[in-house]
């Protein structure tokens, strides 16, 4: 199962793509959508857009997990990064990419598994299970990473997969 993450944003949005097969991790390729501040929101969401669009055409993804939003203390930011994330889902949907959604807690616990983890035990775990050198940078692209192993394991092994697919389960 090849897997996109996304950690959604609207000045930088990170990326992730693994491979699960057989329990076992490879990442694919990762990386982060930066914007500038200074550029007009329409167009950084025509970014955003665009870029999420190459990547699902360029890798197709069977999945696409994102996090979900809760809520910020900043409702110009929230809706902000609402509306980026909008943007992020009509690329997958576009494209008939499946769309699961995890909190926080959710990936937390299935990459740490505990839910109280702290953000640098997540990093360090997604870089442990992904056999990579050093913890992705920046922390978006981690966390789209973990977000996209969250998945992985919400969704189960290869026979819950068949299964799924099937519309058994």
């Amino acid at each position: 199962m090849i897997v996109l993450g996304i950690d959604p944003g609207y000045a930088i949005v990170g990326w992730g793509l693994i491979e699960y097969k057989n329990n076992i991790y490879k990442p694919l390729r990762f990386g982060a959508i930066t914007t500038d501040a200074d550029m007009d929101f329409n167009q950084r969401l025509k970014v955003i857009y665009d870029d999420i669009s190459e990547i699902i055409e360029m890798f197709k993804p069977e999945a696409m997990s994102i996090e979900k939003l809760y809520f910020q203390t900043n409702q110009k930011t929230a809706i902000m990064v609402a509306e980026a994330r909008g943007v992020t889902l009509l690329a997958a949907k576009q494209a008939h990419i499946p769309i699961f959604e995890y909190t926080p807690l959710q990936v937390k616990t299935a990459v740490t598994g505990y839910g109280k983890a702290k953000k640098a035990q997540v990093m360090e775990m997604t870089r442990r299970l992904l056999k990579l050198p050093d913890v992705p940078k920046p922390d978006d692209t981690a966390d789209a990473l973990a977000i996209a192993i969250c998945h992985t394991q919400a969704h189960g092994g290869e026979l819950r997969q068949r299964l799924y697919k099937e519309g058994i389960v």
